[in-house]
């Protein structure tokens, strides 16, 4: 009895090697981070409309500040961002968002230089003062990525994605 558990170990055991150390496929090999960050800037007055699109991407009408941001971009094109207090910083709702909802676009150069930006999505936002919990999202989107995603840059949007408030910088 003692023989056949020792040989059924040693057969699980070199079964599990076998699992363990089997090459990855090229979808698992190449799933990494493309992008990881720890703040985004808000909009700046001299950003703001279309006085100066970046990639295509327009400004929202007003400055928007906001207290804090993170997020990961994985080559899978899982994108998470976590915003808090993203919030107008101008105007009569000054300090406050009133957008029930927030969207994210990608934003990548093509090999030829040439702009695709990815809208991954609208996903609810808090209303309110950011003192009181206004302006957080939390994104969760897929993207579907080309082949080649040159200098990737993660926008906050307005809910249809047309016009930003937070961009990946400092």
């Amino acid at each position: 009895m003692k023989k056949i558990l020792s040989i059924t170990f040693v057969f699980a055991l070199a079964l599990s090697w076998i699992f363990v150390s089997a090459p990855l496929s090229p979808a698992q090999a190449n799933v990494g981070n493309i992008l990881q960050f720890n703040n985004m800037a808000g909009l700046p007055q001299e950003l703001t409309g279309d006085q100066f699109p970046i990639r295509d991407m327009n400004g929202g009408g007003l400055p928007w500040m906001l207290t804090s941001a993170n997020g990961v971009f994985s080559s899978n094109g899982n994108l998470v961002v976590n915003v808090r207090g993203l919030v107008f910083a101008a105007g009569p709702n000054e300090g406050s968002n009133t957008l029930p909802e927030f969207g994210v676009v990608v934003s990548c150069l093509n090999t030829d230089g040439s702009v695709n930006n990815f809208f991954g999505g609208a996903f609810p936002a808090t209303t309110g003062p950011a003192i009181m919990g206004g302006g957080n999202s939390n994104i969760h989107a897929r993207i579907a990525l080309p082949e080649t995603c040159i200098a990737p840059i993660i926008f906050i949007t307005n809910g249809a994605g047309t016009a930003w408030f937070a961009i990946t910088g400092k």
